[in-house]
């Protein structure tokens, strides 16, 4: 468990630094954009993130669970919490985020679909991403307040 802690601690910490960042930087530049640069852009975070994201999840998801397992009672609920938001996370990027992302990286910004203005994905990958990024870090504040429990 020694070992444990610091991993689950700095996975969820990174992983809830990475959403706050695309709150306060980079969910404000992609809405700035005009249409091309916003797709060129968001490409371009889009393959920055991974697989440092899903490996920082996973492991928060599944340190969580361990540390559950294996911590005094009163820190289990905690750790199951944040084990439950980060896995809430999870499951929003792969079924609303990443498909957007799979698709934006296949447009090409110069030659965007005519149709583009009513297909623009900006407010509900928007949406859908502040809402994983509530949840990561909950999940992060869950792991830090388990901390003293483990002490005592």
């Amino acid at each position: 468990m020694e070992l444990l802690v610091p991993i689950v601690l700095l996975a969820s910490g990174l992983a809830a630094g990475v959403m706050m960042w695309t709150q306060l930087g980079g969910w404000p530049l992609l809405t700035s954009l005009p249409p091309d640069r916003y797709v060129a852009t968001h490409a371009f975070f889009a393959t920055r993130f991974d697989p440092f994201m899903p490996a920082c999840m996973l492991l928060t998801v599944g340190g969580d669970v361990a540390l559950a397992a294996l911590a005094v009672r009163a820190a289990t609920p905690l750790f199951l919490s944040a084990a439950v938001l980060a896995a809430g996370a999870i499951a929003i990027s792969l079924l609303r985020n990443v498909p957007v992302n799979s698709w934006i990286r296949s447009l090409d910004p110069a030659n965007l679909p005519a149709d583009f203005p009513a297909v623009d994905p900006r407010r509900s990958w928007g949406a859908w991403n502040r809402v994983r990024a509530v949840f990561t870090v909950a999940a992060f504040a869950a792991n830090c307040t388990a901390l003293p429990l483990l002490i005592q």
